[in-house]
């Protein structure tokens, strides 16, 4: 699985000064599970080292400009940038990683200085890069690395990674009607913890009233597919798919077990236990009574649990 990434966050030395930002978390864990590409704009087009380049702006119009000798870049910044966004689609990324406050690769909160050098800065600008990935991608799974020490950011960031590989998966498989509606139900209880009214949105899509054709269909459910798994998992929707799943063997266990049950349920619901607490009685439950549904559910197991994501009380909000 590759995913897209800033190069300085590898460690490679291609910052203005010759240095690097070589992140932990990725290089230590993510690495592991997946397979980086990485890209640097300003080191195709600029010696290391080099003077730094910020953006600037006056009347609204925002330039790249070198920090000591405002020499006027944003041409070069701007083409070679387009130029990467272009070639991205070949490699079949199923994510982005970019360096945060990076005139170039910064997502969000990028300063801007006014081009006359007097006023204040502001931190509000998108770096040139980002930009135009986001404006080609619009639904590919994205973050920049500060963002990931954010445990609720990751657990999501990484849920979205791993479904957006899987559609595609799917997609490439030639399915029929039959297997988008397998595909879907899998998918029930992970797009219910994100939005109830994107699980209601791709079901009517996939009960195809008006008998489309089926590529019409697939293609309308992979955009609101990508769109729903953008969504921000949140505490009070995830506590009632919990709720949903307790109703498969809410019959089937002891009264001592459902208490144990539904008092996890609500330390999880107040914050007192992580969620992946939960997820093994759920599991475990599953398992012992041999429940088919449930063991298609995504939900339950969206990713390797090596990764640990759902370990912390952090992990939802």
């Amino acid at each position: 699985m590759k995913i897209g990434i800033s190069s300085c966050l590898l460690g490679t030395q291609c910052r203005y000064d010759g240095g690097h930002s070589k992140d932990g978390f990725i290089v230590k864990q993510l690495s592991k599970y997946f397979d980086f590409v990485p890209y640097c704009p300003e080191k195709m087009i600029f010696p290391t080292p080099r003077e730094a380049i910020r953006l600037t702006r006056k009347d609204g119009i925002i330039k790249v400009k070198t920090s000591t000798t405002n020499l006027d870049v944003t041409k070069e910044v701007h083409d070679i940038s387009k130029q990467i966004a272009d070639e991205i689609q070949e490699e079949e990324l199923c994510g982005f990683i970019f360096k945060s406050k990076s005139p170039t690769c910064g997502m969000e909160r990028v300063k801007l200085y006014p081009e006359n050098k007097s006023g204040q800065s502001e931190n509000v600008g998108v770096g040139i890069f980002a930009g135009k990935v986001k404006e080609k991608y619009p639904l590919l799974p994205a973050e920049e690395e500060g963002r990931l020490n954010d445990a609720w950011l990751r657990e999501n960031f990484l849920m979205q990674i791993f479904a957006y590989k899987h559609i595609f998966e799917f997609l490439n498989s030639n399915p029929s009607i039959n297997d988008l509606v397998q595909f879907h139900t899998s998918y029930k209880y992970l797009i219910y913890a994100k939005s109830h009214e994107a699980y209601k949105e791709l079901g009517k899509i996939v009960a195809n009233h008006d008998k489309r054709d089926i590529k019409v269909v697939l293609e309308e459910y992979k955009h609101s597919f990508l769109r729903a798994i953008y969504e921000k998992g949140t505490i009070s929707n995830t506590y009632n798919v919990v709720l949903h799943i307790y109703g498969y063997f809410k019959k089937l266990i002891s009264q001592e077990e459902k208490e144990e049950l539904l008092e996890a349920f609500e330390e999880f619901k107040n914050e007192i236990i992580p969620f992946i607490a939960v997820i093994k009685l759920l599991n475990l439950y599953t398992k012992r009574f041999n429940i088919e549904y449930l063991k298609t559910q995504k939900f339950l197991n969206p990713y390797p649990k090596e990764l640990a994501l759902r370990s912390t009380i952090l992990a939802y909000k």
